[in-house]
């Protein structure tokens, strides 16, 4: 049970709070390249932890993020003009470079220096690992980029997609690294398909050929922490020599990295919950495979609707969503699935969505399977105070430490599992 002052602490990140000053260590994933697709294209307007922002791409091919109200007479800078190295406010005239700067501020003297007086807030962006990325924090402490395992593949190696989710951050992320949830939420075993096992659903890209999720659904954790986040083991039985583990990566401050396949050489998948405000999130849902590039087929499958990636509209807001219960499925959930909701974003969308925008933490009642939870919790909390007292993240001032990738293994019970995830699938551990 957490108090409703950590709550409070942990999850708001507003300008000036805590954890909003923590997040701004890091550079922080928020927009798809697509839409600020060429040179003095369309600015995009977008909220990030509690700041209203534009975003443009100006004629060098640079990104700007900068604040969405003009600091003449606060209109917004999204219905500006994208031109000649600058957004020039349609108000009166006044341009501003990705740096913040005014260029220009036709509707003043030509003798005038007020110009050179003005500035508009402003933040670095960069293109980076099929995303767009933003540096929101105090310049001298400004990293390098994360060196996270999907960013330096080819664009042929990975699928990323993007949805808004209606709940705060910190419960989203706690439900990427809840490995105890897929035993039931994303299971399609019920007592009618397990006496009707030619009815089960067909298995999805990437998923176990085995379902030891779904025979042996009270897993054992163990929970490393780490210089980067947490290392969360979950041990179930195999049979009665071997064990299987599902060894998820937490990368901080907000990354989920899912087990793959037992088998080499396949895809991994992971998520970055990336927040708007205090109530809702991106959720950038990322496919990889280090090894080889996607098959036609494979991406057809990640863009179905079935797996991770949601679909949404051109907005990026999900198709099945609260408003329509997630176009639950009764008789689906009767003979078919574990919730008789289609995918497993909204799966997850759906739950982490019902327990409140901001879910009231002081009225949970924890058990062991929460055991990656709780840890989560107590580093953000400890990473956050640390800050306080001046103690900068190591994982914010390292981007070589995000070089890591989640496991799943098959071994026998004298076996270490740390050595064997590392040996066979260079998991960093």
């Amino acid at each position: 049970m957490l108090s409703d002052a950590d709550n409070e602490y942990m999850c708001r990140v507003g300008p000036g709070t805590p954890m909003g000053e923590y997040l701004r260590r890091f550079w922080i994933p928020f927009l798809l390249p697509e839409e600020l697709p060429e040179p003095d294209c369309p600015p995009v307007r977008t909220m990030l932890m509690n700041e209203e922002l534009v975003a443009f791409k100006d004629t060098n091919g640079d990104i700007g993020v900068v604040d969405n109200y003009c600091p003449h007479r606060r209109a917004s800078l999204f219905f500006g003009r994208n031109e000649e190295c600058g957004i020039r406010c349609v108000y009166h005239g006044w341009k501003f470079d990705i740096n913040g700067d005014c260029v220009d501020m036709p509707s003043e003297p030509a003798e005038s220096n007020f110009k050179d007086k003005v500035k508009i807030k402003a933040y670095p962006a960069r293109e980076y690992g099929g995303l767009i990325w933003c540096y929101m924090g105090p310049a001298e402490h400004m990293p390098e980029l994360p060196e996270i395992d999907w960013a330096p593949l080819p664009d042929s190696h990975r699928v990323i997609s993007k949805r808004i989710q209606e709940s705060n951050w910190v419960q989203s992320v706690e439900g990427g690294i809840d490995s105890s949830h897929i035993s039931f939420l994303h299971s399609g075993v019920t007592p009618f398909l397990r006496d009707n096992p030619d009815k089960r659903p067909p298995a999805r890209v990437g998923s176990q050929q085995v379902n030891f999720t779904t025979t042996d659904t009270s897993p054992r954790f163990v929970v490393d922490e780490t210089d980067y986040g947490l290392l969360i083991s979950a041990r179930r039985d195999a049979d009665q020599d071997r064990y299987y583990f599902r060894i998820t990566q937490m990368l901080l401050p907000f990354y989920t990295m899912i087990p793959g396949s037992i088998e080499p050489g396949r895809q991994i998948g992971g998520h970055a919950w990336v927040p708007v405000d205090d109530y809702s999130c991106w959720n950038f849902s990322i496919s990889w495979n280090p090894y080889r590039p996607f098959t036609e087929e494979e991406v057809k499958e990640h863009w179905s609707g079935a797996g991770i990636h949601a679909l949404t509209d051109h907005n990026y807001v999900p198709l099945s969503n609260s408003r329509n219960d997630y176009m639950i499925d009764r008789e689906q959930q009767r003979y078919r699935t574990f919730t008789g909701i289609r995918g497993i974003g909204e799966q997850d969308m759906g739950t982490q969505e019902s327990m409140g925008a901001l879910t009231w933490r002081a009225g949970e009642h924890l058990g062991s399977s929460d055991s990656a939870i709780i840890a989560y919790r107590r580093r953000l909390l400890k990473e956050c105070r640390n800050l306080q007292e001046g103690i900068e993240s190591y994982a914010a001032t390292h981007p070589e430490s995000y070089k890591v990738r989640s496991a799943s293994v098959l071994i026998k019970r004298d076996e270490d599992y740390r050595v064997a995830a590392a040996d066979r699938l260079a998991a960093r551990i």
